[in-house]
């Protein structure tokens, strides 16, 4: 794989980058606020309804940062380049659903924002969580949340140090080991999503909002331990192996579409001749 300069499908501006600081530091406070906040609070007294207000809120972030960065640059190519590959992610999410950790879509939002840059990465990891929702039927209070984490999930694969300074081995074992911690990243944070929603009364492992920070995070500890470990495993080794065995012929392929397609070289059209 030699050595160079990769384009970028969304170079991001001042603008997007606002605009993705704000809506992460609102989801780390939707995703964590359990933790953020004491039991005298008046958020942990209304403990059912924050994860639905954070919902909306978090609908309407994702929306906006989606905005500013198609505003600053997500062109016609890069658009086109978004759509086949949200439609292939959300093609492959059901294939592994009900089976345990068989989620092949992770490894394709790794090597698709390692290759396209963060702001492609975020946008994309949100539309393929969307797109596959509408098509599995997933959608829900915890949509947004998905939506958010994915966008993480594939940004953080575009800030990874660049391929013009790592050879392709290492460049594969790179994100072989990104994409198995971020796996179980993801996990845990959706598990901070649908956790507030269990009722306190109903297992010991449960939010109470009554209960000091030490006490909620060994809950949340136990939660995780008894109702995702498994599944996180699974998503994360998935990851790890399909990275491995497919990454270095869909690297090529995404680098050479992204050389293509010169993202960014502007469209022109030719004048009509007379």
């Amino acid at each position: 794989m030699s050595a160079q300069r990769q384009a970028r499908a969304v170079r991001l501006g001042p603008r997007s980058v606002a605009a993705l600081a704000l809506v992460s530091a609102v989801g780390v406070v939707a995703f964590g606020w359990p933790f953020l906040t004491p039991p005298t609070s008046r958020l942990s007294a209304h403990a059912q309804d924050a994860p639905w207000l954070f919902a909306g809120l978090l609908v309407l972030l994702v929306a906006v940062v989606a905005a500013a960065i198609s505003e600053t640059g997500l062109g016609p190519k890069a658009v086109a380049m978004l759509g086949v590959l949200a439609a292939t992610g959300a093609a492959l999410r059901p294939i592994g659903a009900g089976t345990a950790g068989i989620e092949p879509m992770f490894f394709l939002m790794v090597l698709s924002g390692r290759v396209l840059g963060p702001g492609f990465g975020f946008v994309l990891g949100s539309v393929t969580m969307f797109a596959s929702a509408l098509l599995t039927g997933g959608v829900g209070p915890w949509l947004p949340f998905q939506m958010l984490a994915m966008g993480w999930f594939a940004m953080g694969a575009g800030l990874l140090p660049g391929p013009d300074r790592l050879p392709g081995r290492t460049e594969l074992v790179l994100l072989a080991a990104y994409g198995f911690l971020a796996a179980f990243a993801y996990g845990t944070v959706m598990n901070l999503a649908g956790w507030p929603f269990m009722s306190a009364l109903a297992s010991n492992v449960a939010f109470d909002p009554h209960a000091a920070v030490a006490g909620n995070l060994a809950r949340f500890l136990a939660y995780c331990l008894a109702t995702s470990l498994g599944w996180d495993l699974g998503r994360a080794v998935v990851t790890v192996v399909l990275t491995l065995t497919l990454g270095p012929a869909i690297l090529r392929a995404l680098r050479r579409a992204t050389r293509r397609a010169a993202f960014e070289t502007p469209v022109t059209f030719d004048a009509p001749r007379t």
